[in-house]
């Protein structure tokens, strides 16, 4: 009994710790997949352009298990964090500024259709993609372990970030 207690606590340690291994490389696969996905639909050439909600409903619907969202979709790509186990979807040129483009409200978000509405001031406004532009989707994701030692270790956050970049077929 003296020897299981001494080393019961490393196995469910290490235990733990493949389990958290297997959630990361299962959130990482997730994501690399839904970037390709809502990239492939911001490209697409078709009679009605492709819409940030478009895009954006394409990441979601392919990132299973994975809570998505869309601060300011265009950018600026902030350094912040996103909450735990959430993620921030960006649909942007590649490369983009890390501060707001201040662009004419006459001008419009990438990827094509969708007018020019971060009145905000705090987000990017994206010149509309034309051209075979590239465009980039990126997901920022906040991934929380759930064994305690793991979590302090990695100080409650591991960034996970997945990117696609694909040229307009329009």
């Amino acid at each position: 009994m003296v020897e299981f207690a001494l080393v019961a606590p490393l196995l469910l340690l290490l235990m733990f710790g493949i389990i958290d291994f297997g959630r990361v490389i299962y959130t990482y696969v997730t994501l690399n997949q839904a970037v390709n996905e809502g990239a492939r639909v911001a490209i697409r050439d078709s009679p009605l352009l492709p819409t940030n909600a478009a895009v954006e409903a394409a990441v979601k619907v392919h990132a299973v298990d994975v809570v998505l969202a869309n601060p300011c979709p265009n950018g600026p790509i902030t350094s912040a964090a996103p909450p735990a186990n959430q993620g921030w979807i960006y649909i942007t040129e590649p490369d983009p500024p890390t501060t707001p483009e201040a662009l004419s409200p006459t001008l419009e978000d990438a990827p094509g259709g969708e007018p020019w509405a971060n009145a905000r001031g705090s987000c990017s406004a994206t010149n509309p993609a034309h051209a075979h532009a590239p465009l980039q989707v990126t997901i920022y994701y906040n991934f929380v372990p759930f064994t305690p030692l793991i979590r302090q270790v990695t100080a409650n956050n591991i960034i996970i970030s997945a990117a696609a970049t694909y040229s307009t077929e329009y």
